[in-house]
């Protein structure tokens, strides 16, 4: 039967590099772990093991640490557009590089001692084709947790609907969100990326803690919407919130009521979990980051 090749990349993955600045007795950290994806001419490759078109996977981890060194890590995404532009440009049969950028913050506790900071993870994936950009970056594991201020009723009802309507109830999730830059080419001017990534992460957490919410539906639009009202550079963002379920005990066999009102005990479940995922975009944009967000 005769068959074809179809969509197929090569690169190097996770290549963990931490570049240090020494400016007098303080140093500045940056801890990345980047991830490059090439596609382009390489059918020889496939068909026949001619590595003609091949740039060696060794090759892109060591211009990862050289870039590091040459031209320093300004942030997660000019990182990665240098490299993008580097490998498109720089080797004719490459027509497309993907460079995903995980980065560690790290906390300064004195001239030159960290701690690692924050629960969040910051993200980037920058792609270039030689003729268009496409950056979108975001964040995950951000855990955050409303103690009230949250209800739950209303739902629809079958015969295996056991749960309770709740009219004060705990409301946590962990924040996975990806948010594409309406930037896309050389002609305009790079938004302030790591400003950007500050606030877009303010706005959203801000319109969680704001929101009275009936559903984390809610609550995940009004995040979406406030960083898209806020943010003129971003033009579509897209979540994928668990929701982190909170049960009360039943305290009745000790003789003791759990009433929300006092201070009530939950039992915090890890598993199962509902997952609440969808995207808000500008008016007028067009979707553009994948449904799933482990593919980003």
């Amino acid at each position: 039967m005769p068959t074809i090749l179809g969509q197929n990349q090569y690169g190097k993955a996770e290549t963990r590099v931490v570049k240090v600045v020494r400016d007098g007795a303080t140093h500045h950290l940056k801890d990345l772990n980047v991830s490059i994806a090439l596609s382009g001419d390489m059918d020889d490759v496939h068909h026949s093991g001619s590595n003609t078109h091949v740039l060696p996977t060794d090759t892109t981890k060591n211009t990862v640490y050289a870039f590091a060194k040459r031209h320093g890590i300004e942030s997660a995404e000019r990182f990665g557009i240098l490299l993008a532009r580097h490998f498109v440009t720089s080797q004719v049969p490459i027509h497309r590089a993907r460079v995903r950028i995980q980065e560690y913050a790290w906390q300064r506790l004195g001239g030159h001692s960290f701690a690692r900071a924050g629960q969040e993870t910051r993200v980037t994936e920058v792609t270039y084709d030689g003729t268009a950009w496409q950056v979108v970056s975001g964040l995950s594991d951000l855990t955050v947790l409303n103690s009230t201020d949250s209800e739950f009723w209303g739902y629809a009802k079958d015969e295996y609907t056991t749960l309770k309507e709740a009219y004060d109830r705990i409301l946590a999730t962990d924040v996975c969100a990806r948010w594409r830059y309406g930037w896309s080419g050389d002609e305009a001017s790079e938004p302030d990326w790591d400003r950007s990534y500050e606030e877009a992460k303010r706005h959203l957490l801000e319109a969680f803690a704001d929101t009275y919410s009936l559903s984390l539906q809610q609550s995940l639009y009004r995040m979406g919407a406030r960083v898209i009202d806020h943010r003129d550079e971003i033009d579509e963002i897209r979540f994928s919130l668990p929701n982190k379920h909170h049960f009360l005990v039943d305290l009745e066999p000790f003789g003791l009521t759990n009433d929300v009102e006092d201070g009530a005990v939950y039992f915090a479940a890890d598993r199962p979990y509902g997952l609440i995922e969808a995207t808000v975009l500008r008016e007028g944009a067009a979707p553009r980051i994948p449904v799933d967000l482990n593919t980003v």
